[in-house]
């Protein structure tokens, strides 16, 4: 069965732009990934795109993220993620080393991206020369993913604490298991009053209680 995922569209993309890179006589290396994926500082990061060094990769890859939850319109997104494709490709092609210095500039503004280099934008030349390329490629199958500040962790469970009560005068608190299991139950401040019930403690017959 033919791929026809994500990885699959960005890896013609890049082939597509060999040639653009070819002609800035910046080369691309042979091993390089490309997904959409979340950067390395995950959802709450800042970067759109990354590039991590070959010499980071267990098999000499460049390997290349762009992020899954980029909010353009869906008919703008393929030259966008183009373009921040574009612009990791870059960074393999002059080296993670260079930077966003001279040798990036030189590579990034001949194949049309502009602005500041740190964050470069798809100018009229390079929707111009990505176009066909897209075109060939066929629809993007991505969707702009809607983390909405959520996330998949799993919730921390807030600690339960029981209660305890004087069998005297009804006076409650309430405290952690741990303590329970530690040094027993509290003493009530009442005089006399002495040491005070509390709901039962894992193992008992708690229909409660924590797995």
């Amino acid at each position: 069965m033919d791929r026809d995922d994500r990885e699959s569209w960005l890896n013609r993309v890049a082939i597509g732009m060999v040639p653009l890179f070819e002609a800035l006589d910046a080369p691309l290396p042979s091993r390089v990934r490309v997904a959409i994926g979340f950067t390395s500082r995950g959802a709450r990061g800042r970067a759109i795109g990354e590039c991590w060094d070959n010499r980071c990769s267990g098999d000499g890859h460049f390997e290349i993220f762009i992020r899954p939850d980029l909010a353009h319109a869906p008919d703008a997104m393929p030259a966008q993620i183009a373009a921040i494709l574009a612009h990791e490709l870059v960074h393999a092609a002059v080296g993670i080393p260079a930077g966003h210095g001279k040798a990036f500039k030189r590579v990034a503004v001949g194949l049309g991206l502009v602005g500041k280099m740190t964050a470069t934008t798809p100018g009229d030349a390079f929707l111009a020369a990505i176009a066909p390329i897209i075109v060939a490629a066929g629809p993007l199958p991505h969707a702009r993913l809607d983390t909405g500040s959520e996330t998949t962790r799993p919730r921390k469970q807030a600690a339960r604490l029981l209660k305890c009560e004087c069998a005297t005068c009804g006076y409650t608190v309430r405290t952690a298991r741990k303590w329970l299991e530690e040094v027993g139950a509290p003493l009530c401040p009442a005089e006399g009053h002495g040491a005070m019930r509390h709901d039962p403690l894992r193992g008992d017959d708690d229909p409660e209680a924590d797995d």
